[in-house]
């Protein structure tokens, strides 16, 4: 089954019209006025339903003004945020940030976690992790701290082991035991849930188990617990931004009773507040 997916979905650019002026081009950042409508670009499922939901109910007690981009990668929203078409971004956890740093040199600052979204080992081929043939396929994240994270998952629930000390930063190379001979194919992760027809077994963001359809809670054979879990999704903004008045009026609702229950209600286990 090996085959490389290098296909990366562009932005779709979708605006939600929560401000009646819109956004201009000259965009974001410390220069922008406090009365302009703050440009957050987001993964649709949950983040921009999150946000949806603050700009509807929330926002405007507050004064404050939302923009809504919705992209359909991981890539693209980071370097939006770079290039200034954004004030902000919510869909990333600090390891995956972390390593967007490390090799692209952005200089950003992640603010306090909002919510996990549960990886999870989902399959139409089987019905438990003990019916995973010998030899089988799975496919995993093929960005480096998702990956490290679906091994560890596995690892958690026996079906490979994994060298001490390996922890989020897990490869391959650092298996120590494959009872059943696993064999691990790595794509992007907005493909893996059409992986599924062609897997054993395919680990899932939470956010794409979602958007496709899966129920984490109920579908996934095996789910990361939220207790001490590095994997929060966050309010990322450029350094030196985080004291824009908008972006703090943000993260005060994102953390607001309001959202943690629209979250439990929602998602109902799907997606866990991180707070």
């Amino acid at each position: 089954m090996r085959r490389t997916i290098a296909t990366l979905l562009a932005a779709t650019g979708l605006v939600l019209g929560l401000a009646a002026c819109g956004s201009d081009d000259s965009g974001s950042g410390g220069s922008a006025s406090a009365d302009q409508p703050l440009k957050v670009g987001v993964s649709p499922v949950p983040h921009g339903e999150i946000l949806k939901y603050v700009a509807d109910n929330l926002a405007a007690a507050e004064g404050l003004k939302l923009e809504i981009v919705e992209f359909n990668d991981y890539i693209q929203p980071n370097v939006a945020l770079q290039d200034k078409q954004l004030d902000a971004n919510y869909f990333q956890h600090v390891p995956y940030l972390e390593e967007e740093v490390a090799s692209k040199g952005y200089k950003f600052t992640p603010l306090l976690p909002v919510h996990i979204e549960p990886l999870g080992a989902y399959s139409k081929k089987v019905k438990s992790l003990a019916e995973v043939p010998d030899g089988g396929v799975v496919a995993i994240p093929s960005d480096p701290s998702n990956s490290g994270r679906a091994l560890n998952l596995l690892a958690t629930n026996g079906l490979i082991t994994l060298k001490d000390g390996a922890g989020v930063k897990a490869t391959e190379a650092d298996i120590t035991g494959n009872p059943k001979n696993l064999k691990f194919e790595a794509l992007e992760s907005a493909q893996l849930p059409r992986s599924l027809d062609d897997t054993a077994l395919s680990v899932i963001n939470g956010n794409y188990a979602i958007e496709t359809g899966l129920t984490p809670a109920k579908d996934a054979l095996a789910l990361e617990k939220g207790e001490n879990n590095p994997y929060a999704n966050l309010l990322v903004v450029r350094t030196g931004e985080q004291d824009d008045p908008r972006v703090v009026k943000l993260e005060k609702l994102l953390h607001s009773p309001e959202v943690k229950k629209f979250i439990e209600d929602k998602y109902a286990g799907s997606v866990l507040a991180a707070y």
